[in-house]
């Protein structure tokens, strides 16, 4: 039997709550870092209000600013946010009957890895009530911390703002650690990344790569590595 607060809009809405200021101050550091990069305020709030991907969005920003081509934006798009389909498809089976297809492309623009994480733990089937609920906070969150770091960016002295935005870098550092400790092979994949990075950054001889494509060759690179020297095993091996 399907729980009570699984399906109301205020369960989801106090739920969606530490999200929220989560995302505050976290999107408040993208916002600091796009008025650095010279992005116009409105440009900045409107990146953040069609879009809730901070890795994302801080690539995008990245090859705005450095000029990059469409295809290289698509490109590094695609593989960064290629997991919330993964996320979508996941909490698919999660939904009850008041899900139809316009609720389910409404709340898909909210699927974050934390919304993904919490409405996961649910019991029970999900309705879209505490979807929608779920989402509000985050999205207001995220976009009003923008808009607060967009206005701060323009008015802060530059050393200030470049001082801020590295909380955005120490957002990222948080949530890598944790995994780290408990599986090294991870280790090995942010060493290959963070290496491979490097070396296209400093040698003159790989200058010509773009930072989108960088993005991209490090992320193709690290992970393929990764899948031949530390493969999956599967049930099968396991019985053998």
């Amino acid at each position: 039997m399907q729980k009570a607060n699984t399906n109301t809009y205020r369960a989801g809405f106090h739920d969606g709550l530490a999200i929220g200021l989560g995302y505050l101050s976290v999107s408040f550091s993208f916002g600091i870092m796009a008025s650095s990069l010279g992005i116009p305020f409105g440009y900045t709030l409107l990146i953040s209000m069609t879009n809730l991907t901070s890795a994302g969005q801080l690539a995008g920003i990245s090859i705005i600013a450095s000029h990059g081509s469409y295809a290289e934006m698509a490109l590094t798009q695609l593989i960064i946010n290629l997991r919330y389909a993964l996320m979508s498809l996941s909490l698919s089976q999660k939904l009850d009957d008041s899900f139809n297809i316009f609720h389910r492309l409404a709340v898909s623009f909210g699927i974050t890895d934390e919304v993904f994480a919490l409405a996961s733990s649910q019991r029970g089937d999900i309705g879209a009530k505490y979807m929608y609920g779920l989402i509000t906070l985050p999205y207001i969150g995220w976009t009003a911390g923008t808009a607060l770091g967009a206005l701060a960016g323009s008015l802060l002295p530059e050393i200030l703002r470049s001082a801020l935005g590295i909380a955005l870098y120490g957002m990222f550092i948080a949530i890598i650690v944790p995994p780290v400790k408990r599986r090294l092979r991870m280790l090995f994949v942010i060493g290959v990344a963070a290496g491979l990075s490097c070396l296209i950054y400093y040698l003159p001889a790989l200058g010509f790569i773009s930072e989108g494509f960088s993005i991209i060759l490090c992320t193709i690179v690290a992970a393929s590595l990764a899948a031949v020297i530390f493969p999956v095993e599967t049930e099968d091996a396991d019985d053998e």
